[in-house]
């Protein structure tokens, strides 16, 4: 079968932990903004809002987060992502993962002042120059992060497409009352950060890609 443009954009989506220090044109911003909001939602409702720091404002706002982490501080998320404790089958997914990314990156994993730094690395947005904050109206319900999530993804692959990278971040929800009043936020609920660069492609970190199920553990066909 030819390569598919849509279909290798998509495969080529992967979280990127280190950024290049190239400054992302607003302009092209706007646009894949724009695109990205062609995303479905139920009766057109399109819930999203998004906050984009960069610059001045993005190192504040890092500066803030980080001095709070390195104080051991940290705020209740705005809501649960998932239920706890997390069933054998994901939690064994979820330590492939993280022990995967450790390995990489020459992390023992029981060396905690290593992971520490590891986890830090989240709140200086990896790099980029561009951090992304999703919100949504403080009543909504599981439809709208379901909107919300068509949404972040139109965004994730218009921004492969124009040569960018991202990484989306629960993480920053550990500080949700501090950004949501650095962005005059009230009344909304934060549901998720992006860093948004173009990606270093010296980096190690960036080669690193998690397994994927195969079709057969996630599909049920029907005739």
């Amino acid at each position: 079968m030819p390569n598919n443009p849509i279909l290798e954009t998509i495969r080529a989506r992967h979280c990127k932990r280190a950024y290049l220090q190239t400054p992302v044109p607003r302009e092209l911003l706007e646009e894949i903004l724009a695109a990205a909001g062609e995303a479905p939602s139920s009766k057109n409702t399109q819930p999203w809002g998004v906050a984009v720091v960069s610059g001045k404002s993005r190192d504040a706002l890092s500066d803030l987060i980080c001095a709070k982490f390195d104080q051991g501080e940290s705020e209740d998320p705005d809501y649960i992502y998932h239920n706890e404790p997390l069933s054998a089958e994901f939690m064994q997914r979820a330590r492939e993962c993280g022990y995967g990314l450790f390995e990489l990156k020459g992390i023992d994993r029981h060396d905690r002042r290593m992971r520490l730094a590891h986890n830090r690395e989240n709140f200086t947005f990896f790099g980029a120059p561009v951090a992304l904050f999703f919100h949504l109206p403080s009543d909504a319900e599981r439809g709208n992060f379901l909107d919300l999530g068509f949404f972040m993804q139109n965004l994730m692959l218009g921004l492969v497409g124009c040569g960018l990278a991202s990484c989306p971040q629960f993480s920053v929800t550990s500080y949700s009352q501090t950004i949501r009043a650095f962005l005059g936020l009230q009344g909304r609920i934060l549901v998720s950060g992006l860093t948004v660069g173009y990606p270093d492609p010296e980096a190690l970190v960036n080669t690193y890609v998690p397994p994927r199920l195969p079709l057969g553990d996630f599909v049920s066909w029907f005739d």
